[in-house]
């Protein structure tokens, strides 16, 4: 079900929401010049970490491959950290879809989620 084009556009714009977040939340948690440097360094931590640590073909070879619940527990944590963004922000009916989202993405995504669980490669992504 991971490989659905719908569930992949969800994962697509729930990423770029996340980026989205963290660079708003940055903006808005400092002031002066810190604003533009937080606002731009955030989303882009976020982005490399995401892009970096991955796990075997997902969905083509790793730059810094990691188990599959290290990878999980990543994903969760950036997620999370959006989700938590949004909520300092005042945005509670905002984060709380996010949240909602974001799990029900993970349950559709079973597959992936089990095999990151079980540290094994996802067979979903690798062509053959």
């Amino acid at each position: 079900m991971n490989t659905n084009p719908i569930n992949l556009a969800i994962r697509f714009l729930l990423e770029i929401a996340m980026l989205i977040t963290f660079g708003y939340w940055g903006w808005h948690i400092t002031r002066g010049w810190m604003q533009y440097t937080a606002a731009l360094a955030l989303p882009v931590i976020a982005a490399v970490l995401w892009g970096v640590f991955r796990i075997q073909n997902d969905p083509k070879p790793a730059p810094v491959e990691v188990p599959g619940l290290v990878r999980l527990l990543l994903e969760w944590a950036l997620f999370g950290g959006a989700v938590l963004a949004l909520f300092s922000l005042g945005y509670f009916t905002l984060s709380l879809a996010m949240a909602i989202i974001v799990k029900l993405h993970y349950i559709i995504s079973y597959d992936r989620t089990w095999a990151m669980l079980r540290n094994k490669p996802y067979r979903g992504f690798i062509n053959n």
